[in-house]
């Protein structure tokens, strides 16, 4: 019964976390589309106020010691997961639609796949090849697609091109992080994780964020509420939340919830307007799920004695 109410707690964890990245997608691009903080910035940005808050926490929670070589992993976790997902997220959002960055995550379950098999010598099984094949070939109808579509300032190939290193980098940062979550608290991998994000952000978004929009008087009262938005929920909460997932959930359990993120994301978008839907969108939804749906159930099987 503990072990149901861990794993419970681990779903219900990661099933918020994921609605808030879905609800992410569309307040980041209007803030990107705004002008109000540059991709750069609003990166270093979210780094720096998560860093402040978990050093903060950390002077009122139990100190835990860090040896070298977990630093050294959190180091590079930190590279893809946050420095590297956050930029790359934040110039594909400036470049493309939420609609088509919210389908393309759904790959992520596919990718942490990839990378179990390779890095954690699991199987691969013919489903999940079909799976993969699949998934594939959704975020290609997306990607080549947007090769006939045009938008003033926008160039959504390159977008959905950085979209897919997203989702990569990501991935990466679920299967290096898993091991550090299961031996430390959620607030010591975060505190530490944030802090290297700082220095590797600083170098590309201070300038930026020195000369902000934000912090004129031209920013509005919805501007400034989504970027605490994306501040406060999409970085600090989400990101504190994923590590307790991680505790009790394998890695690719836990990136199946990005498959929620298209729905949340897609929804709010075209209800304020920020995209429509088109042949290629709902195509390349069942494609990808379908994918997914494949790659889980040949996973499911192997995965039935792990607690």
């Amino acid at each position: 019964m503990k072990i149901t109410g861990e794993k419970c707690y681990g779903h219900a964890v990661i099933l918020c976390t994921n609605l808030i990245f879905g609800m992410n997608i569309p307040i980041a691009k209007s803030v990107l589309s705004e002008e109000v903080l540059s991709p750069f910035a609003l990166t270093l940005l979210r780094m720096a106020v998560a860093t402040l808050f978990f050093w903060g926490i950390g002077l009122f929670t139990k100190s835990e010691k860090v040896p070298a070589k977990d630093l050294l992993l959190m180091l590079f976790a930190s590279f893809f997961g946050l420095a590297g997902a956050q930029i790359s997220f934040a110039f594909a959002l400036q470049n493309s639609s939420p609609v088509s960055l919210s389908l393309i995550s759904s790959l992520t379950p596919v990718v942490v796949m990839l990378l179990a098999a390779l890095f954690l010598k699991e199987p691969v099984s013919w489903k999940k090849t079909i799976g993969v094949l699949f998934g594939v070939a959704g975020a290609s109808l997306i990607i080549v697609n947007s090769l006939h579509t045009i938008v003033v300032g926008e160039n959504r190939m390159l977008g959905n091109l950085l979209g897919v290193v997203n989702i990569v980098s990501y991935a990466i940062y679920l299967v290096m992080i898993r091991p550090i979550a299961q031996r430390y608290s959620a607030v010591t991998v975060m505190k530490w994780m944030f802090l290297f994000s700082v220095p590797l952000s600083m170098p590309w978004g201070m300038g930026d964020l020195l000369s902000a929009k934000l912090f004129t008087s031209e920013t509005t009262v919805t501007e400034l509420l989504s970027v605490t938005y994306i501040v406060v929920f999409a970085t600090t909460i989400a990101y504190f939340l994923i590590p307790i997932g991680l505790k009790r959930m394998r890695p690719t359990t836990v990136s199946m919830y990005s498959n929620i993120q298209p729905i949340v994301a897609s929804t709010v978008a075209i209800v304020v307007g920020q995209d429509v839907f088109s042949w290629d969108k709902p195509l390349a939804a069942v494609l990808v799920l379908y994918g997914v749906y494949l790659v889980t159930q040949s996973r499911a099987r192997t995965d039935t004695n792990i607690k």
